[in-house]
């Protein structure tokens, strides 16, 4: 009697787990960065019982995908995405819920446009940190970019600030923001969906900025955040413009600690240093293949990281636009620069920040100081298209010692009209984050599309194109306490 109790009960048993995990499927997601890491908070956020268990693959031994560091003589400084907008509503929500703390970018940095044979524009500077110095330097600071660039810096401001207004309306309720299963969808509803048809040159012309402005300025600054010249699509131009503005952030210790807390705080099974190498749909179910030779049954996959230089391979295949990563090469150098490469006699001459125009003549696109030891000694971050050889590098340089090289696939390669790869690769639950980046790509616009997966997911799972959004408020809420918080901060 006991026995075929104990065996009734086993069943019920059996039966209740098989149920559960049908209704809770397990969502394995495709890299570690913040996209995918937003990806599985935001299904923990938002859901109760609608999701089981989550995997995430990273096929480096640490998250963070191209948010990472690197220690140059015991220290350590950003290697990837390195500065956060102070309206990145949803970065700033990481920092507040996984306690990090925020340190502002330095705005009182010295600044110049080279040619490959002089300084077409410099900034003054000040030795004195006090700061009447500082905001006398400052003020005279704006009157030189006035004389050079004139009322275009305005126009210029306007242009940016509206693309920024309408970015914002991602961060609306659930009940006046839908949920969207198209990239196409998703910009045509904040309205920003017709600055990836024409290049930022034509954008800003139609905005009534000067061509001076734009081969200078706006070009030093595409340059430096994406490695491209004013002929990318306009809205990710406009995008690079909003990450030269004040207020600029980041968080103390490196970003990727953004994609860490996530999973740390979303209940995931975390698989590193395994690559998948396919992804098998088998009769409702995905198979997940890894360069450990496991097997994963997977009932949702979502892939969080590009797709243009991985070699995974997908049964049935996808079919996605062909795209080009932009590499950009980031040399640390602790040294010193050499003056007589910038026909300068003192190294005091030279800007901390040097951006450069688009033309043959100049190997790099921007030099930074990025850490002053002494005088004598301090830590740089070059920016360029190729690596630099060290006989370059001795030119431009007149002390090194040291030099660390590396190789980012950081952003694709922009060029209006913008073609956008499919949020659902397969019309059942394969899921891409990363065709937003084809927008604009920042660690805030993966997170904002993380944040619509997950929303696609469990819309999709339930039947309901609108959830609640009770958690979304609260969260949306947050984001305007931190950013009042930082801006405190920041003053």
């Amino acid at each position: 009697m006991m026995k075929n109790l104990r065996s009734a009960i086993n069943v019920v048993v059996l039966s209740l787990v098989l149920i559960s995990t049908e209704s809770s499927p397990t969502v394995c997601i495709i890299g570690s960065g913040i996209g995918g890491s937003s990806v599985a908070h935001f299904l923990r956020t938002y859901s109760n019982s609608e999701i089981g268990t989550i995997r995430i693959f990273e096929r480096h031994e640490a998250v963070g995908g191209r948010m990472a560091t690197v220690t140059i003589s015991g220290e350590t400084f950003e290697a990837g995405a390195s500065i956060l907008h102070p309206k990145n509503y949803h970065a700033l929500n990481y920092t507040k819920y996984l306690n990090l703390s925020v340190r502002p970018s330095e705005s009182d940095s010295s600044f110049g446009i080279w040619d490959g044979r002089e300084f077409v524009f410099k900034t003054f500077t000040s030795q004195s940190k006090l700061p009447i110095f500082q905001s006398i330097v400052s003020f005279a600071n704006s009157i030189l970019f006035f004389f050079r660039y004139g009322f275009s810096l305005f126009r210029m401001n306007t242009f940016v600030e509206g693309t920024v207004d309408s970015f914002l309306k991602y961060y609306k309720s659930f009940e006046s923001r839908p949920v969207f299963e198209t990239v196409e969808e998703m910009l045509k509803w904040s309205g920003l969906y017709n600055m990836t048809k024409q290049t930022l040159q034509e954008e800003l012309l139609d905005a009534g900025l000067s061509p001076r402005l734009i081969q200078e300025l706006v070009m030093v600054i595409t340059r430096i955040n994406y490695g491209q010249s004013v002929s990318i699509s306009g809205l990710a131009g406009a995008v690079s413009l909003a990450g030269s503005t004040k207020g600029l952030w980041s968080v103390e210790g490196g970003n990727q600690q953004m994609a860490a807390g996530l999973i740390n705080h979303s209940d995931v099974k975390l698989h590193l240093n395994e690559e998948v190498k396919s992804v098998s749909f088998l009769g409702g179910n995905y198979q997940l293949n890894t360069s450990k030779g496991k097997i994963y049954p997977c009932g949702i996959t979502v892939v969080g990281t590009p797709l243009d230089e991985l070699k995974i391979h997908f049964l049935p295949e996808i079919s996605i636009p062909g795209r080009k990563l932009q590499h950009t090469y980031t040399t640390f150098v602790r040294g010193l620069l050499n003056p007589a490469y910038f026909a300068l006699g003192s190294i005091s001459d030279i800007p901390k920040l040097v951006g450069t125009v688009e033309t043959p003549d100049v190997p790099f696109s921007s030099i930074s100081v990025i850490k002053k030891h002494k005088d004598n000694d301090m830590t740089y971050k070059v920016f360029s298209r190729r690596s630099l050889d060290d006989a370059l590098l001795d030119q431009i340089f007149s002390v090194r010692n040291e030099t660390v090289r590396i190789d980012w696939a950081a952003y694709p390669h922009y060029h209006a009209p913008e073609v956008f790869a499919p949020f659902i690769l397969d019309g059942q639950h394969l899921y891409y984050v990363n065709a937003f980046e084809n927008a604009a790509s920042t660690m805030e616009t993966s997170a904002v599309a993380g944040e619509n997966i997950a929303r696609l997911i469990l819309s999709r799972l339930t039947g309901r194109k609108h959830l609640s959004s009770a958690k979304l408020e609260s969260f949306g809420d947050d984001a305007y306490d931190v950013h009042a918080d930082l801006s405190k901060s920041l003053l």
